[in-house]
């Protein structure tokens, strides 16, 4: 069943232990820094129990209502029903959040693909993945992802340090498995629960590791301990930091301290080729709507830029519509990339319909390492005044409104409050702490970039350029290889 947003809220108050400031947080639902993102998570949830967007949002299976989020793709379809579902929310909250589950939910679909490769592993767990993805459908949880530990001295392999710097296995018992570590995760302390998986390392050489294991994580678990990064929310007015006071998605070194993990929410353990298979295949259904919040936040850049062209007057001026050509383009590009993968779709090894790897991977890249460049194009658009605007308590101030008023009324049309409102949100959306913050998010939130490259390499079927270069260059026919 899809769950209120009350009831959200009222999951949220289980105990968890949360850090922010060096303050220990009461109730996350209330703390300044973290109510405003559990709002918008709520109003997802409230959002499909009603009659505008209750058909977009959810569809009936066995009686019971359930996310369009978290619905298994196993057709074209699933896959527009879930980018209207992306898109309704997107327009009703008025901004973008990464970190909300459906982004997450697919590295469960990847698990399960591979469900026969790790029962041939270790038979024991596989069944386990199917059990928790079902639940994630019935009880509608807020399903998030553990990825980045610590990690210490990179030069050195994690027994050679403290072994906490990655997380591992520490024992065995009846009930479970004990683990110990930490992990950099966005959203954790306001979620229910989170998939924990190995990181990148050396340590995938061995054979057998207690770093190898991949588990589920109720977030108000015992030992679960959240120590929160500053807030953007609250520290200045919203009227001149509309997104920073709206939308950051807190993220938190949630520290394992002898957590146990039930056995029925272990997936993996010890195995190295386990942990080597879940890396390789990780983003193949995720990076679909990751991707696709960029198209939004390109949306933005395009909107804010124009409205300043048409306040100015400028948007006549032919340089000017070339570099909203160019916004435009990286805009059409993510698009481009995401329709076609989903028009190549290729069907799963557990029999999901998956975006077409290489077009979907391609996609994510041209998407992050773009960018930087469209936030500098946007920024030229806009002119210095989203640097240098004075904020609105100075346009409400007796002593210095009417200077103000003066100087930001452009026409008829545009009055002062519109213009100091755009140039607002433009410092927020371009220039800002919490700007920058996100830009940073986007090129490390789902691995490094070098790590987006060698999915891409690793994704793209190389034979039909080898095999055209070996005819038009007239090698000979034994020469057939791929890359090794």
């Amino acid at each position: 069943m899809i769950r209120t947003g009350d009831e959200y809220r009222a999951g949220l108050r289980d105990g968890r232990e949360v850090w922010i400031d060096g303050e220990k947080v009461a109730d996350v639902t209330k703390h300044p820094a973290l109510k405003p993102i559990i709002d918008v998570k709520a109003r997802m949830y409230d959002m499909a129990h009603e009659e505008a967007h209750r058909a977009t949002l959810s569809y009936v299976e066995d009686n019971q209502r359930h996310s369009v989020f978290y619905r298994p793709p196993t057709e074209q379809k699933d896959w527009s029903d879930k980018i209207a579902a992306v898109d309704a929310v997107m327009k009703d909250i008025g901004g973008v959040v990464t970190r909300v589950g459906d982004e997450t939910i697919g590295e469960m679909w990847s698990l399960q693909d591979g469900r026969d490769v790790l029962a041939e592993i270790d038979p024991r767990f596989s069944d386990n993945i199917d059990h928790h993805i079902r639940a994630v459908i019935e009880k509608d949880v807020f399903h998030v992802s553990a990825n980045t530990d610590p990690k210490g001295d990179r030069s050195r392999a994690p027994q050679d340090q403290d072994p906490d710097l990655m997380v591992h296995v520490t024992r065995e018992t009846d009930a479970g498995i004990v683990i110990r570590g930490a992990k950099y995760e966005t959203a954790a302390a306001y979620a229910d629960q989170a998939y924990l998986k190995p990181t990148v390392g050396a340590w995938a050489n061995d054979k057998l590791s207690d770093y190898a294991v991949g588990c589920i994580v109720k977030m108000g678990a015992p030992g679960v301990r959240h120590i929160c990064r500053a807030g953007f929310a609250g520290r200045g007015d919203p009227a001149d930091y509309p997104l920073a006071n709206k939308f950051d998605e807190v993220e938190a070194l949630v520290v394992f301290d002898d957590v146990l993990i039930p056995w029925e929410d272990v997936f993996f353990y010890r195995h190295t080729k386990a942990a080597q298979f879940v890396r390789s295949t990780l983003h193949r259904y995720s990076a679909f709507p990751y991707v696709l919040r960029l198209l939004y936040v390109a949306d933005m850049m395009i909107g804010t830029a124009m409205w300043n062209a048409k306040q100015t007057g400028l948007d006549k001026l032919q340089s000017v519509r070339e570099k909203l050509a160019d916004l435009v383009c990286y805009r059409e590009g993510i698009n481009a990339h995401l329709t076609a993968s989903i028009a190549m779709a290729e069907r799963s090894p557990g029999g999901l319909l998956m975006p077409q790897q290489s077009m979907l991977y391609a996609g994510r890249v041209f998407g992050c390492s773009n960018l930087p460049n469209m936030m500098h194009i946007a920024r030229e658009l806009c002119g210095g005044q989203i640097c240098v605007t004075p904020n609105a308590a100075a346009f409400n101030s007796p002593g210095t409104s009417g200077w103000l008023n003066k100087f930001y009324t452009l026409n008829e049309e545009w009055e002062a409050e519109d213009r100091r409102k755009l140039l607002a949100f433009g410092r927020d959306l371009l220039n800002s702490d919490y700007a920058g913050h996100r830009l940073t998010f986007v090129q490390f939130a789902q691995a490094p970039h070098f790590n987006h490259l060698a999915a891409v390499y690793n994704s793209f079927d190389f034979s039909g350029p080898l095999d055209f270069v070996r005819k038009a260059a007239d090698l000979s026919d034994k020469v057939t290889g791929r890359p090794q």
